[in-house]
């Protein structure tokens, strides 16, 4: 589970909720379910219509799944568990992968292919297809939930402005003054946090993650091809070791 995520989004209303606080007012003074139905149904309905339903609604569980529910994996943990397949397939031979436990399902996978005897060509074919497909879906989510943050603020002035219009088509009225200016600004708050809480953020993360995973997922190709080829493990890890930056570089060689 990323705490980063929850952290983040739960802090940010915690810190709009204790401003409230301390400016003096109630949280009930700020909620409107004509803002709320503008601003977050508006926005969604916005970017639906650039994309299919399937891929807005693929897109939304995929931001939750990866922004939260995420176990996060150091490339030097990484390069370890791909050296310890290493030195298993050299020990008992491709076999012994079967034997092999790992969380990972792209590695896991990759591993199955190479007790199956899959040439490495089939292999790097195989691996770099699902790695792209799923870096490109990542990439979607992203872009939607940046979508949903750009278009928030649009539609909190569209909020804003059916509020005026209210306001001043009630302007006899001293009692209907304060709910419609209320409306006018409520809409605006909520399109802005809306996008700068939450949209905008998981937009980010997913776009990070996508470039993480990507990352990863190239180690462990080019480490199943190494594998595939009888290298040893210690071989693997001083070839693996070129993607990490210098600091982690020395993390590996103390662990060795």
């Amino acid at each position: 589970m990323d705490l980063a995520t929850i952290i983040g989004v739960l802090g940010g209303f915690g810190v709009l909720y204790g401003a409230i606080l301390l400016e003096g007012s109630k949280l009930s003074q700020f909620m409107n379910l004509l803002a709320t139905v503008v601003v977050i149904g508006g926005a969604m309905t916005a970017v639906l219509v650039r994309y299919t339903l399937k891929s807005f609604v693929s897109a939304l569980v995929t931001g939750v799944k990866q922004s939260i529910k995420y176990h996060e994996v150091s490339a030097v943990e990484l390069i370890e568990t791909l050296a310890e397949l290493a030195a298993v397939v050299r020990a008992k031979g491709p076999l012994g992968v079967e034997a092999f436990e790992t969380n990972d399902d792209f590695l896991k996978r990759g591993a199955q292919m190479i007790a199956d005897g899959y040439t490495p060509e089939a292999i790097r074919t195989s691996l770099e297809r699902e790695r792209d497909l799923n870096h490109e879906r990542l990439t979607t989510a992203s872009k939607i939930y940046k979508a949903l943050g750009e278009a928030a603020p649009g539609m909190g002035m569209v909020g804003t402005l059916i509020g005026l219009v209210s306001l001043f088509s009630h302007m006899e009225d001293p009692k209907k003054i304060g709910p419609a200016m209320a409306i006018a600004l409520l809409t605006t708050l909520y399109g802005a946090v809306v996008s700068n809480v939450v949209a905008l953020p998981l937009g980010d993360k997913l776009s990070n993650r996508a470039e993480e995973e990507g990352h990863h997922q190239t180690m462990i190709i080019d480490a199943l091809l190494m594998i595939r080829e009888g290298r040893n493990a210690q071989f693997i890890k001083d070839e693996l070791a070129a993607y990490l930056p210098l600091h982690d570089r020395q993390r590996l060689n103390e662990a060795a």
